[in-house]
């Protein structure tokens, strides 16, 4: 897994938990998709990815438009990583509550307990988001499906964890210093518990690159061209690090992830390339280098074969769209308005 460290390492995750739910059944909530939640989550956000664990009782889950419900237990975590829009509940022929009527009533409340439902059995759920960056995580969401759930109380690590969090959400203080900060690491620990978890319980047959990963040949190569992207790597080279020959290597690559070692690292150099562009006044000469080219022009040309923009343009529209999203945020943003 030590891959995944890498690429969380560039994505730099910024999580934090919002929502502390009691329902009784019969209940069904329809929670409205990670976009539209996004300027009252993370404002700077372009990627809002939600979790939900489910710390008592029993429910479902499913994305909207699909009617097959992924059944839930205590200790299962939910999580939707392309933002869609999905519906949890317990019971049958519920209406689901729309959220998103309530959305600024219920985060205006912090972590208050928030319930509704029939007055029957018990559901809890602590509630949670990440935000990153959408190229970068490309990565990795690219290999989720819309919702998927892991349990992460089936063994001691995943049970102090869960404790961890649900004691924090019980005992959260607004007034009391570094509850919030406290809140936000375990909320990162536990997604990237939950991804190396889903990792594990991927089938042998399957391919891509969480598949890869878990690879230990492939693994090994990913987590060194992510550790060190700049350097001058060859297939040669790499495949004497990983400890196999180069058409093995190269082989074993194109299985999981459909392209070649060396394709993949210019993919994932202009990734961050862009993200430097975005984020950063550094020059386009400087960040040729950090992302591992030997010249501006040479970057540059690559750069606009991936993005269809010069560097400098991409730059300068990158800056304007969040701008633009910056400014609808904090004139839309019910927080904003309470100000």
């Amino acid at each position: 897994m030590e891959v995944l460290s890498e690429v969380l390492k560039a994505v730099k995750l910024d999580g934090a938990v919002f929502y502390n739910a009691e329902f009784s059944a019969p209940w069904a909530a329809h929670s409205i998709d990670a976009r539209t939640v996004a300027s009252y989550l993370s404002p700077n956000s372009q990627h809002v990815i939600i979790f939900h664990l489910l710390t008592e009782g029993r429910g479902y889950a499913h994305v909207e438009g699909d009617d097959r419900p992924i059944p839930l237990n205590a200790g299962d975590i939910i999580v939707v990583p392309h933002g869609d829009a999905h519906i949890l509940g317990n019971g049958q022929s519920v209406t689901p509550v729309d959220r998103a009527r309530v959305l600024e009533q219920v985060l205006s409340q912090g972590l208050r307990v928030s319930r509704m439902g029939g007055g029957g059995e018990v559901t809890k759920f602590v509630c949670g988001y990440m935000s990153c960056d959408p190229q970068l995580s490309g990565v990795f969401l690219g290999g989720l499906p819309p919702i998927f759930k892991v349990s992460i109380r089936d063994d001691a690590s995943g049970q102090w964890l869960e404790n961890s969090l649900r004691y924090s959400v019980d005992s959260v203080d607004a007034a009391r210093p570094g509850g919030e900060a406290v809140l936000a690491k375990l909320s990162e620990v536990l997604f990237v518990e939950t991804l190396r978890r889903y990792i594990a319980l991927l089938l042998r047959e399957q391919t891509g690159w969480l598949a890869g990963v878990r690879d230990a040949e492939v693994g090994k190569a990913l987590a060194l061209l992510h550790r060190t992207p700049a350097h001058p790597w060859t297939i040669a080279t790499l495949a004497d690090e990983v400890g196999m020959s180069r058409s093995v290597l190269a082989e074993r690559f194109r299985r999981y992830l459909s392209e070649t070692p060396m394709a993949y690292l210019t993919r994932w150099r202009l990734q961050l390339g862009a993200q430097l562009l975005s984020s950063t006044n550094r020059s386009v000469a400087h960040i040729a280098g950090d992302v591992g080219y030997q010249s501006e022009a040479s970057f540059n040309r690559a750069f606009k074969l991936e993005f269809d923009l010069p560097p400098a343009r991409f730059r300068k529209q990158s800056r304007s769209a969040h701008s633009k999203a910056s400014r609808h945020a904090s004139t839309d943003s019910p927080r904003s308005a309470k100000r």
